[in-house]
């Protein structure tokens, strides 16, 4: 029974979204929302939850779990084995109704600068598609994508001239969540 109510619930939730979050390279971010449910289990009915800014969610019986940077198969077999202490035979689903988390930013010289859900990626030529291109005033072969990493942040340099004419398709790279494309 709790199949079919995961399973209906997955698709009110949001199906459209979940087409992203549902392949197995799709890391769960910040803000991404869950449904979470144990087989079969009165006690533990599916509940959505929302992955908190630190990357994490509280569930019974488990108390706080780091989510973020793990796929839903990931997180579903680290429950399940977690769950063995009070479950004999815990089946646990996992699946991701909104990649909320999963965003870039686009700001600047641009016709819709804001918040791009990338849904499953993009690279710098969509993002700045999504945000309507440059606007009159924009200088787009000094476009800058400034990504944070484990050591700092770090500058991308896009030059839209060139790869708008083929060359230095290299610098189309795929954004990564929390990128910010500045298109001065």
């Amino acid at each position: 029974m709790w199949a079919l109510v995961l399973s209906v619930a997955a698709l009110l939730a949001g199906w459209t979204s979940s087409y992203a979050a549902e392949t197995a390279d799709y890391r769960i971010h910040p803000g991404d929302k869950l449904l979470v449910g144990v087989y079969d289990d009165p006690k533990m009915p599916p509940i959505e939850i929302t992955v908190t800014p630190d990357g994490k969610f509280s569930f019974p019986l488990l108390g706080v779990l780091v989510a973020s940077g793990k796929s839903a198969d990931q997180l579903r077999m680290e429950m399940e084995t977690k769950l063995k202490k009070f479950v004999a035979e815990p089946v646990v689903t996992v699946s991701v109704t909104e990649v909320k988390g999963n965003v870039a930013y686009v700001i600047g010289q641009v016709n819709k600068p804001g918040v791009i859900e990338m849904n499953p990626a993009l690279n710098i030529l969509q993002a700045l598609s999504v945000a309507g291109g440059g606007n009159p005033y924009a200088k787009l072969d000094d476009i800058i994508v400034i990504r944070n990493t484990t050591s700092g942040q770090r500058v991308l340099n896009f030059h839209y001239g060139q790869v708008a004419s083929g060359k230095r398709l290299e610098q189309n790279v795929q954004l990564e969540s929390g990128d910010v494309v500045v298109v001065p």
